[in-house]
């Protein structure tokens, strides 16, 4: 038997069971009107009602998750990049990497009084879907396993379950990026950005960070990862 029609006999053994039904009407000026039908226990169309915006909703992130499963999105074209631990294609898709120790130009906000330039950063942990970041430290530039500790970012803009406070960015990304370009962009997107307060109030290291930062940036001193605080989780956590 060949892989194809043992795909297709596959199918015919799974057991699916209709929940809902869609009617479409259509007039002589091509306006259209959708009534949704609920589905009994044998399969019977009941309980007829205009389409609400929550099915509507619905529908359409079914369809645009089946779109993007069918696309090139967090695909690659070649071999995995070592950077990569998990990516996810199903609902709106994510990829959770790491980099190692970098230097990288940080940009803030005047009223912080840090200036903007280079300064090296810890190991990062990046976990990124097509419409947000969240982003933990490091204790070593050794590539994390499930069990590997996390720390909080010793950024700003972040909450403190290392989501990323995206602002008034608007961040769109094509169906078919790769898995490469996806994570490039969102690196870029993030250290093109300004950093400008805490959220919460709640500062990510143990020390002061405006020193912190007014102290490394423009040096050749490597972080402190003395000064970073324990996140609550391990990687396997935020694997979902």
């Amino acid at each position: 038997m060949t892989s194809h029609m043992k795909n297709i006999t596959d199918l015919f053994s799974q057991s699916y069971t209709p929940f809902k039904a869609l009617l479409f009407y259509q007039n002589e000026k091509d306006d259209l009107y959708v009534e949704s039908y609920d589905m009994d226990v044998l399969g019977k169309p009941i309980n007829a009602h205009p389409l609400t915006q929550r099915e509507s909703k619905i529908l359409s992130e079914s369809m645009q998750s089946k779109q993007e499963n069918m696309s090139g999105f967090l695909c690659t074209l070649g071999l995995l990049s070592d950077r990569i631990l998990h990516v996810d294609r199903s609902g709106e898709g994510y990829a959770i990497w790491y980099t190692s120790e970098m230097r990288k130009h940080l940009i803030f906000k005047s009223d912080l009084g840090i200036p903007n330039g280079e300064a090296y950063l810890p190991p990062l942990l990046w976990k990124a879907s097509k419409k947000g970041l969240s982003v933990w430290a490091l204790g070593s530039n050794d590539r994390p396993n499930l069990e590997t500790k996390l720390y909080q970012a010793p950024f700003f803009n972040l909450y403190p379950d290392g989501r990323v406070c995206m602002g008034n960015v608007d961040v769109k990304f094509s169906l078919s990026i790769d898995l490469d370009e996806f994570m490039s962009q969102w690196e870029k997107l993030y250290f093109g950005s300004a950093f400008s307060h805490l959220l919460q109030g709640i500062s990510p290291v143990k020390c002061n960070i405006v020193q912190l930062w007014q102290e490394q940036i423009g040096t050749e001193i490597l972080f402190p990862k003395k000064q970073l605080k324990r996140f609550p989780k391990l990687l396997k956590d935020i694997i979902r």
